[in-house]
């Protein structure tokens, strides 16, 4: 096959991966990336690759980090999988793809102290000048921690997306699936207190020109805070924000499946990266709550 009908191909194989499969932009961004790089790495045309040649493209990825080499060979996979299933291919040659060990890396965690003191600097901004800005970041803020919202699902949300009489808001997010977000009654205050300022005409509840906040923008408004409150910016995110609200919720005796539902993991495996900084509170369960805690050990 020529690279022309790679690219066909491909346009087809991501047509299915939105309608059936109900990927995000995002992610079909980044599959349609990896297919045409290793469209372009096979001159004899990607679709039709042999497994010898898929080996000699495997070969060639060897200088990435394993996570890309995953990422790549796992869009690979699916493609090749499609090809399969619509009949434009006998066989499926992805076994001859690398499967690189993938380290899930622990996330970053924001104690306690830190968090209190990026909320002691929101405060001491909203003392100093009840402004616009001053109370948008206290509702960005809240709407982080409180609620463990992605950047992009949190910047995206619509004006009359949080009401002052639910605690509560039905959120779709990552690959279009639905999930419930409890909003305590601290962030619908803060809110509340922003959306006042918001125009009328706006669609969204963080409204930047005619768009939305961006993520960048937040990312710039996150680093800022934390460098006036004494924290270093390289260890402040929305996704560490995300990570401190799963992380604290577990200390503070939460299980595993309300975290998963919580933070719209599609798979607990994803939430168990989590387990790490829990441990302590496991192994004190167990040795306070168990039955045989109190039975005392028979002489020999």
């Amino acid at each position: 096959m020529t690279p022309s009908e790679d690219r066909q191909l491909i346009a087809a194989f991501l047509e299915m991966m939105a309608a059936e499969a109900g990927a995000a932009r995002n992610t079909l961004l980044a599959y349609e990336r990896d297919l045409r790089g290793a469209s372009e790495l096979m001159e004899s045309g990607l679709a039709a690759a042999s497994p010898e040649r898929l080996k000699l493209l495997g070969e060639a990825w060897l200088p990435l980090k394993r996570a890309s080499v995953a990422r790549k060979a796992a869009a690979l996979r699916r493609f090749f999988a499609f090809l399969a299933d619509e009949g434009l291919r006998a066989d499926d040659p992805s076994a001859a793809l690398p499967r690189p060990s993938r380290e899930r890396p622990l996330p970053k965690i924001l104690d306690h102290r830190s968090v209190d003191a990026l909320f002691a600097e929101v405060e001491r901004r909203k003392a100093e000048s009840a402004g616009p800005a001053a109370l948008r970041l206290s509702a960005l803020v809240e709407m982080l921690y409180g609620s463990g919202l992605r950047a992009t699902e949190l910047v995206s949300l619509p004006r009359n997306a949080i009401a002052s009489d639910k605690p509560y808001l039905i959120l779709r997010g990552k690959g279009g699936r639905e999930r419930l977000v409890p909003i305590s009654d601290r962030a619908r205050a803060a809110v509340a207190a922003w959306a006042v300022l918001v125009p009328r005409e706006s669609l969204w509840l963080f409204p930047s020109g005619k768009k939305h906040l961006s993520r960048v923008r937040l990312y710039q408004l996150l680093k800022g805070l934390a460098a006036d409150a004494g924290i270093p910016p390289a260890r402040v995110s929305p996704h560490v924000l995300r990570h401190a609200f799963a992380t604290h919720l577990l200390e503070g005796g939460a299980d595993l499946r309300a975290l998963q539902t919580l933070l719209g993991h599609a798979d607990i495996a994803t939430t168990q990266i989590y387990t790490h900084v829990d441990s302590k509170r496991l192994v004190d369960l167990v040795n306070s709550r168990h039955p045989l805690v109190d039975a005392k050990p028979k002489a020999t």
